[in-house]
């Protein structure tokens, strides 16, 4: 076995493997009731290696029925990561319930904006892939890849005044998945202008980039969180709990 094709099958299931060490970490510290859809997503992932590893297996399976199968789990995963973010930001704002509820539907039309945006701009970037299939996941790829940068953004720059720990279970998630959604953003940027001429050294860059972010997210359930992840700072610019309680009397009005 040459060392290229070690590295290739090392990047292909040990972080598949570390994702049940994540999965048994949610159940034992009984986060997945707090983090219904990474859980889904982690259980996803890990179920989806499993199909398409025996697919790839397979002598009987052709080429474009690996294909379907592929974009039909990329599709997913998209959107679960897309249910992660939103997940988090659910959380942040849940000890605010006014906020709260004006969050969701700014969230709704944020997403709905940055989707156009990002579906703009890789459509309009194009791309030379031969197989229709593929490069339609590559556009859709690089507009989920935006909008999750856009979101997870956001997410770190208010960080400070929602008192966000960066020991916090939610800060450890949204890392990993930040950290993805970029390299996967500027990959498939790669991908879609130089087709397959670099197609090689490019998955290397995702699967290693795939298995740091798995061992973000194992280093943060598995260490104990020390400091309480809505503790509050000092914020005289940005008072969230008066933002609260003056909608609250607008709301009265």
């Amino acid at each position: 076995m040459t060392l290229r094709l070690l590295v290739w099958n090392y990047l292909l299931i040990v972080p598949h493997l570390l994702l049940l060490v994540v999965l048994v970490a949610l159940l034992r510290s009984r986060l997945h009731r707090q983090f219904p859809i990474f859980f889904t997503y982690v259980a996803a992932e890990i179920v989806q290696f499993m199909v398409l590893f025996v697919m790839l297996k397979s002598p009987s399976i052709t080429g474009r029925e690996y294909g379907i199968a592929y974009s039909c789990g990329f599709a997913l995963s998209t959107a679960l990561r897309l249910g992660i973010v939103h997940e988090i930001f659910a959380h942040m704002f849940r000890n605010y319930t006014v906020l709260n509820r004006f969050g969701k539907p700014v969230f709704r039309w944020v997403t709905v904006g940055l989707l156009l945006a990002g579906l703009t701009l890789a459509a309009y970037a194009g791309g030379h892939d031969p197989a229709w299939l593929l490069s339609v996941v590559h556009v859709l790829d690089r507009a989920a890849s935006i909008l999750q940068c856009g979101l997870l953004i956001g997410l770190f720059f208010f960080s400070t005044y929602l008192g966000l720990s960066w020991r916090s279970y939610i800060f450890g998630i949204a890392l990993g998945v930040g950290i993805f959604a970029s390299v996967e953003l500027v990959t498939s940027a790669i991908r879609s202008e130089t087709g397959y001429a670099y197609n090689a050294y490019l998955n290397y860059i995702t699967m290693a980039t795939y298995h740091c972010c798995v061992l973000i997210w194992a280093f943060y359930l598995l260490a104990p969180e020390q400091v309480s992840q809505y503790a509050l700072k000092a914020a005289p610019e940005i008072d969230l709990e008066s933002w609260n309680q003056e909608l609250q009397r607008l709301l009265r009005q």
